[in-house]
């Protein structure tokens, strides 16, 4: 590799370097893991190098659920230690997000980049406009002691966050507020359910994008491995600072500054979308 390939490297460095550590500290205040920074943060990264198109959404979305894992453990482990987990919940959870996640992760590699920009973009406008209006309480609330819709409902976000490259926390977060937790114990709670969902995750976009040509250097299936130490890395160290943040905001504040951000992210992939 010489000097100019070097140099031209760098960018692409600093870039992963500031994507970890505001998707850490993101990670600890919403409880989602940093997947919705990761995603368009990586995506933009890798086509400004000049890779493939193609691919490039799928290796930001696998990676950024590789990432997820020492995020969403540094997060949860910070939540727990302020009470807000509900263990009991993380348990009823935690199989059926795993067998969501893993199938949607094999499924992955059926879909064009464009059509997973979509979905992220679509179903960060619908969480948002739930956060506000609160329309999933009153469609579920009622619901909130049935042990079969707790099961179907971690199925799904499973699968949708497996193609959205998310630790599910801005789908988990609102469907735990509406089957009654708190909005604090609901973001404590979707961190450590955001760790099944990134390990399924992960194994499944390894395996469906095993032998996937034209992906970037140090990749394995659709997982990058510069982006997992560097992002990984930062977003780790970072994440306790967000949970921090989170403790000393209001319930309020915390749902109006995640629907502002949730919307912010799905209007910069539809534009990638509508732009390419």
């Amino acid at each position: 590799m010489d000097w100019g390939t070097l140099v031209g490297y760098w960018p692409f460095v600093l870039g992963l370097m500031a994507t970890g550590v505001v998707s850490g500290v993101a990670a600890g205040l919403l409880g989602i893991g940093g997947g919705a920074v990761i995603v368009p943060a990586l995506s933009n990264a890798l086509l400004l190098m000049g890779y493939d198109a193609e691919v490039v959404q799928h290796v930001a979305v696998g990676t950024s659920l590789a990432i997820i894992i020492p995020t969403g453990i540094m997060s949860a482990r910070a939540h727990h230690k302020r009470g807000a987990l509900d263990v009991a919940v993380l348990k009823l959870w935690a199989p059926f997000i795993v067998a969501g996640t893993f199938i949607g992760g094999l499924m992955a590699g059926w879909y064009s980049g464009d059509v997973l920009r979509i979905i992220f973009a679509v179903m960060a406008f619908v969480i948002a406009a739930n956060i506000i209006f609160a329309f999933q309480t009153r469609l579920m609330g009622h619901l909130s002691g049935s042990a079969p819709t707790h099961r179907v409902s971690a199925f799904i976000v499973g699968y949708i966050s497996s193609l959205m490259g998310i630790g599910g926390g801005s789908l988990t977060v609102p469907t735990l507020v509406a089957f009654g937790q708190s909005m604090h114990k609901a973001v404590g709670t979707s961190a450590a359910i955001g760790v099944a969902i990134a390990l399924s995750g992960t194994a499944g976009f390894v395996i469906s994008g095993w032998g996937v040509e034209n992906l970037p250097p140090l990749s394995v299936g659709y997982i990058n491995l510069l982006a997992l130490a560097l992002v990984g890395v930062l977003a780790a160290i970072c994440a306790p600072w967000g949970a921090a943040l989170a403790h000393r905001m209001d319930q309020k504040t915390l749902k109006y500054v995640f629907a502002v951000f949730l919307v912010a992210v799905g209007l910069n992939m539809l534009w990638k979308v509508l732009a390419g």
